[in-house]
């Protein structure tokens, strides 16, 4: 299985100033398949280290940090010999043990040599509550589920992810047909590794869905295991509700859908939490499109999203069946599924912060605004081939941005003042902004 995240690995052990790796996640995205592929294919030996339930690595990491002690115990616990450079240091589950959080400043202080990876699955959480974090001496990675061209790669389609890739339209339209039907099953299946490499054996849906509830079943035991317990009904509440928030019309997250009369300052710490855990996305709306977007945040007005779009449509009960119903996967819960979809393109492959606009009144909405070079760009996302898009047109008369965007699943084309993207290839927005495409700026 190819992921993106192994290029970010290559460029950061080769850096001279590189720090301890963080990677943050949500449970089952592949942090630890990640981890340790990448040992096994870049360095001699992997000194590997779950802190899950270990009683003798909280016992090492529970007395003074001695790094000349702690490679000793490392190496005893492995079995492993720890050399600079040519061993990698993989912690899993650190948030296990606190004390091995701090520790990294002093690895990264007294042995920069040796390359440190760590992970945990409730490790943002781990990072807001008061352990004393390495600020500054360490560097994060976040992983998301796979998405739409490593899912395309994983499905052995290696020649149309190249295309997409490559902005070769005219190759990708001729096989626009196989890229809807890749693109229906992968809004299904989702990006979660063990579903993904379950429907590339099979291609059976029925498992694919039960490996779905199966996680959202341990995403929910971890709700109750790790979080405050005064917490945990609002965060389940919170949790269940995203199905029926992003169903509605407008998907402007409302307090009363999670719980009649409900007000927001008793479901921020909720929020906040499975933020940190990487179970959901939040997206502000801007008040207008300034640069940068972030001075505009209007921090009371936000959308929620899930961290993958195949287990929102297994939370949603989705009926496997409409698979193949021609395109109606695109416009269920009134195209939040096809929106869903755009969303995590947009954050794990194309590394953008997406934000939202509606008017004051509400009568027009534009699904994300993106910021890249100092400039910004609307993108209008349509679940169909209705192109109507009048928030747009709206959007383009009160603030005539020089190039608009929509993704369908129309062919790509190039319009006055507007580029459409295909929904298979919205992931290369970014590389598709860079390229001079003969529009027409005012």
């Amino acid at each position: 299985m190819h992921r993106k995240a192994t290029e970010f690995l290559q460029n950061w052990k080769l850096r001279e100033d590189r720090k301890p790796l963080l990677i943050r996640g949500a449970r089952q995205v592949g942090k630890t398949w990640l981890m340790r592929e990448f040992g096994k294919n870049s360095f001699e030996r992997t000194a590997y280290i779950n802190f899950e339930n270990n009683p003798r690595m909280a016992a090492l990491f529970s007395g003074t940090f001695d790094l000349n002690s702690l490679l000793l115990g490392l190496q005893i616990e492995t079995g492993t010999e720890i050399i600079p450079g040519r061993t990698l240091l993989v912690f899993d589950e650190i948030q296990e043990v606190p004390s091995a959080l701090t520790s990294l400043k002093y690895f990264q202080e007294g042995e920069p040599g040796i390359p440190i990876i760590a992970a945990g699955s409730l490790l943002g959480v781990a990072m807001h509550s008061g352990t004393s974090f390495p600020v500054g001496k360490v560097e994060f990675l976040d992983l998301f589920p796979l998405s739409f061209p490593e899912f395309l790669l994983a499905s052995g389609q290696a020649p149309l992810h190249d295309a997409i890739e490559n902005l070769d339209f005219d190759l990708t339209n001729a096989f626009a047909s196989t890229l809807k039907d890749l693109l229906k099953q992968y809004l299904f299946v989702g990006g979660m590794p063990e579903a993904v490499n379950s429907f590339v054996r099979s291609k059976d849906l029925s498992r694919v869905r039960k490996i779905q509830l199966d996680l959202l079943s341990a995403y929910e035991q971890d709700f109750s295991k790790h979080a405050p317990t005064s917490d945990v009904p609002r965060i389940r509440a919170v949790w269940n509700s995203l199905p029926a928030q992003l169903a509605r019309e407008n998907r402007k997250f409302i307090y009363g859908l999670v719980r009649t009369g409900a007000r927001a300052r008793e479901y921020e710490l909720a929020i906040q939490w499975l933020l940190d855990c990487g179970l959901i996305h939040k997206v502000h709306r801007v008040s207008k499109p300034g640069i940068p977007l972030s001075a505009y945040r209007d921090s009371a007005a936000f959308k929620l999203y899930a961290n993958d779009v195949g287990l929102l449509c297994a939370s949603g009960a989705l009926d496997p069946e409409t698979l193949l119903l021609g395109n109606d996967l695109f416009t269920e819960f009134k195209g939040a599924v096809t929106e869903q979809f755009v969303l995590q393109q947009l954050i794990s492959h194309a590394g953008l912060k997406p934000y939202y606009w509606s008017s004051d009144k509400g009568s027009a909405e534009v699904d994300f605004i993106m910021e890249t070079d100092r400039k910004v760009f609307p993108l209008e996302v349509k679940a169909s081939e209705n192109l109507q898009a009048k928030s747009l047109k709206t959007f383009q008369t009160r603030y005539n941005p020089g190039t608009s965007f929509r993704t369908s699943l129309s062919p790509f084309r190039v319009q006055e003042r507007l580029i459409n993207v295909p929904l298979y290839a919205v992931h290369e927005i970014a590389s598709v902004i860079a390229r001079n495409w003969n529009i027409k700026e005012n």
